[in-house]
């Protein structure tokens, strides 16, 4: 990683994974990715070859039956899956940052040596409930209830818009709830461990999204859900403030997977303007499309600078939420508005769902909302500058 920050070029390991994964979604992914969108089906194949390229356990060490690589390795699959299809590359981003992640990051031994095995070979998902209906950012609107009853844990309440929940593939959803009160009345939150299937967890039909048709996305409800006591993960209380650390590097994923649907606008623009003739010539021809192409390709670079910046702080051990913060932002909005402007220049095809301009313009929106909306990015930006 400090290779590409002095020289520019990134190192060969990097470059041969960024290439292997964009001829995999070029010529995998993207010959199915209409059909997905518009079935609003789940697309095991593709899943099941990204398991296979070993991309779900990029970020793990070989001990817990991942790749031995990094996060950076991570963001670079995330980005060229994200030229060609944001439901694949979301249901990855989901599966190892809200999956995995979290059992690496706080887990017992017991529990890394029993799930992140399953998690890392991609043949299982796992995902985590954090949103309700009156609360996501805000911790103290959490309604959920954990309360121990002598040796488990009976988990009562609901979440909203979680990602990878109702799958055939999905074998843990990690919950927070509330498990009791601190000092001051505030809320003690705590994650815990949910197999799936267990008795009383139930994934409820899926959602009728804008985007993302081909993601897996339920609202889930928990009704006297018993797991045995040793299925919290991390210390009793650390539930959300642990999740914080997991949305920083998610921060960094989600831009990676943004500056992946930035490029791949601009990629698109810049082939359609070669072959699509007005007025006697190239639209490409003409300054007001060259231009709009050129601004397009501004915002994808510099979004790009911005994740690589935030995830060579992050493997330095260094602070990076205020990087990973800008980098959230500005790729979310490159990609949101390269998507907007790609389908000004197809025109009347950009309107047209089969089009990955036009699925990414519906599915771009939710790149500003999700892991952290634009709001909160500044929040935390501004907080983070001293204000």
């Amino acid at each position: 990683m400090s290779d590409f920050l002095s020289t520019g070029t990134l190192p060969d390991h990097y470059a041969e994974l960024a290439k292997t994964v964009r001829e995999f979604a070029q010529t995998v992914v993207a010959p199915v990715s209409a059909q997905h969108d518009k079935d609003h089906t789940f697309p095991y194949k593709v899943i099941d070859g990204m398991a296979d390229m070993g991309l779900f356990g990029l970020p793990f060490p070989e001990e817990y039956g991942g790749m031995g690589g990094d996060y950076f390795a991570l963001c670079l699959a995330l980005e060229e899956l994200g030229k060609v299809d944001q439901s694949v590359a979301i249901t990855l981003e989901a599966g190892v940052g809200l999956g995995a992640m979290p059992v690496y990051r706080f887990g017992t031994e017991a529990q890394k040596q029993e799930w992140l095995p399953q998690l890392a070979s991609g043949k299982a998902l796992g995902a985590f409930g954090l949103t309700e209906a009156g609360g996501g950012s805000d911790a103290g609107a959490t309604k959920t209830t954990a309360k121990l009853d002598g040796d488990s844990w009976v988990i009562n309440g609901s979440k909203q818009f979680i990602t990878n929940s109702g799958t055939d593939i999905t074998k843990l959803v990690t919950v927070t709830a509330v498990t009791g009160e601190l000092p001051g009345g505030h809320k003690e939150i705590s994650a815990i461990l949910v197999p799936v299937p267990t008795p009383g967890f139930t994934a409820e039909p899926a959602y009728d999204k804008v985007g993302w048709n081909a993601s897996d996305t339920h609202p889930l409800s928990f009704d006297d859900v018993r797991v045995p006591a040793e299925n919290l993960l991390g210390d009793r209380g650390r539930g959300y403030a642990n999740f914080l650390r997991i949305l920083d590097e998610g921060r960094i994923a989600i831009a990676a997977l943004s500056v992946g649907v930035a490029q791949g606008c601009v990629d698109e623009c810049v082939k359609y303007s070669k072959e699509r003739e007005a007025f006697g010539r190239k639209i490409g021809g003409y300054q007001a499309i060259a231009f709009k192409i050129a601004r397009m390709e501004a915002r994808a670079h510099v979004a790009r600078t911005a994740y690589y910046d935030a995830a060579a702080l992050m493997l330095a051990d260094k602070p990076f939420k205020k990087a990973a913060c800008i980098a959230k932002m500005i790729a979310s909005e490159a990609a949101m508005d390269n998507a907007r402007d790609a389908t000004q220049v197809f025109g009347g095809y950009g309107f047209m769902n089969e089009y990955p301009v036009a699925r990414h313009y519906r599915d771009s929106k939710i790149l500003e909302i999700g892991e952290g909306t634009t709001e909160v990015q500044l929040m935390l930006i501004a907080r983070e500058a001293g204000l």
